[in-house]
């Protein structure tokens, strides 16, 4: 409970919170994703805007609120349910929504991308390695997909690993550059990476040039799903196969990055990132820890591209822009470092809203200059910053996080 002084009406409203500590949490994830689900769907500006406007006000109020910090801190204690009841919510509004091609793809969207912000999130909040080509490994990601899937005989689930491999192989091979910088400098040297892959692929006439090349599409167990048009008696969308698997995808991420992040590497990485001396003093390899996280993370992107070049059914260079790139890089800011529920509601954000408001479309990259300045500069942690690592909750079996 919070230290500093409240009402009686608030004291017993907590006190009557805690007693019931499970619907508390499943009524937040619960409201949380059935707000996103209206937003994906809302097809008017007024409503976007409203639903924008009615966000804002109750997080802020439960951010300064006795009783918000209350349920922050429930969720946070009952994580493993929440996250549980979370992707069981999403495959429902998957579900709910199996008709709607715009919805589904707007949710397939915004799952793989947030899966790719997993990725940037252990490498960025979990290792302190910036990593501006964050959209250049995506299209690897999708490179590699269109490539592979010309080969018959190959398992498109066995595609979709081997995008990961490749792009964190390559991941490596820019890592070494990056670990004889520091600061900015690190940064420019990834930079450079996303400018030089976008003009090879651009030149490279074997993989389609500027016009990039077709991909086809994912199918498993004999199903295509870009031609999966009916399950039994009822008719769905060809994006309803692809929500349920980004979804899939979102929450295995979300899973490794959270048993990654309480493990002992996850410790490591902590350390490297706070104090390269100090954890080298302790015997940690900073070149070691550093490689992980950028493999690790590399090789989440490059899944999530390739899922959603295998989607799309194309690919082209355009794609890994630094402007895509700013786009990842946004979600995590906004979303907060190092906490992967942040990345699904600013990827959320980020992407539907410029979709639905389409007079602000044309200054996409200018508001997401200008929110990423308001967050650092007003809340530098994020809208959901990451929970500080608190080992005694381990201890005392409070802690359930998936």
């Amino acid at each position: 409970m919070s230290s500093f002084p409240t009402s009686a009406p608030s004291l017993s409203f907590m006190m009557r919170l805690q007693r019931l500590p499970r619907a508390v949490a499943a009524i937040t994830v619960l409201v949380l994703l059935g707000g996103g689900a209206l937003l994906i769907h809302s097809e008017s500006q007024t409503q976007v805007l409203g639903m924008l406007a009615a966000f804002l006000v109750v997080f802020a109020l439960a951010d300064r609120s006795a009783a918000g910090k209350e349920i922050a801190a429930i969720c946070g204690d009952y994580s493993g349910f929440a996250n549980a009841l979370a992707m069981i919510a999403a495959l429902a509004i998957a579900i709910i929504f199996s008709g709607e091609h715009y919805t589904l793809l707007m949710l397939s969207t915004v799952a793989l991308f947030a899966t790719a912000c997993v990725g940037l999130n252990i490498q960025l909040a979990f290792a302190g390695i910036v990593n501006f080509a964050g959209a250049a490994f995506f299209v690897i990601g999708s490179y590699t997909a269109g490539v592979l899937t010309s080969f018959p005989g190959l398992p498109h689930i066995a595609i979709l690993a081997i995008g990961g491999l490749v792009t964190g192989a390559l991941g490596l091979v820019l890592l070494l550059p990056v670990l004889r910088t520091r600061g900015h400098y690190a940064a420019l040297v990834t930079m450079a990476f996303g400018l030089l892959l976008r003009t090879f692929l651009e030149v490279n006439d074997t993989l389609g040039g500027p016009q990039g090349m077709k991909i086809q599409g994912f199918s498993i167990f004999g199903i295509d799903f870009s031609r999966t048009t009916s399950i039994g008696p009822w008719d769905v969308s060809f994006y309803f196969p692809y929500a349920i698997l980004s979804i899939v995808l979102f929450a295995l991420a979300f899973t490794f990055a959270r048993r990654l992040e309480s493990s002992w590497i996850g410790v490591a990485l902590d350390a490297v990132r706070s104090d390269e001396t100090a954890a080298s003093v302790f015997g940690l390899s900073i070149v070691r820890w550093k490689a992980v996280a950028f493999l690790l993370g590399n090789a989440i992107i490059g899944v999530a591209g390739a899922a959603y070049g295998m989607m799309n059914g194309f690919v082209t260079p355009n794609g890994a822009g630094l402007g895509e790139s700013l786009l990842l890089l946004s979600i995590v800011v906004l979303g907060g470092l190092g906490n992967m529920w942040g990345a699904i509601v600013a990827a959320g954000i980020i992407i539907v809203l410029p979709e639905k408001l389409q007079a602000v479309q044309e200054y996409r990259l200018l508001i997401f200059a200008m929110l990423v300045l308001c967050i650092l500069l007003f809340r530098p942690l994020g809208i959901l910053p990451r929970p500080v690592r608190d080992f005694s909750r381990i201890s005392d079996g409070r802690e359930e996080g998936l």
